[in-house]
């Protein structure tokens, strides 16, 4: 049994593509894979503290009107209720981060 959760993500250009890695009662971490020129569209959580860790790559991190180019390893904290995202600028190559919300989501 491997302890290591990081999961196979291969991604298109222009596609975004995610799975669940962990998910508990009181949190939930997503992946998520940004092909070139993909974009992961601003959204909230009003009630869960968001958390992103870039861990392959440079992605913009779009966060309350605002943009930052973060590369890996990098790590972006979102408040409750702070619109946010990501787009992947480069012109070859995959983005990966992940998404830590806590407490999870209802």
């Amino acid at each position: 049994m491997s302890l290591d959760r990081y999961p196979d993500l291969d991604p298109e250009r222009g596609e975004v593509v995610d799975a669940e890695v962990v998910v508990q009662d009181d949190v939930l971490v997503k992946a998520f894979a940004l092909g070139p020129g993909a974009k992961l569209d601003p959204h909230e959580h009003a009630d869960s503290t968001n958390v992103f860790h870039v861990v392959e790559g440079t992605v913009t991190v779009l966060q309350d009107g605002t943009e930052e180019e973060v590369a890996a390893p990098g790590v972006v904290l979102h408040e409750r209720g702070v619109a946010h995202g990501a787009r992947n600028d480069a012109e070859d190559g995959v983005a990966v981060l992940t998404a830590s919300l806590c407490p999870m989501p209802r």
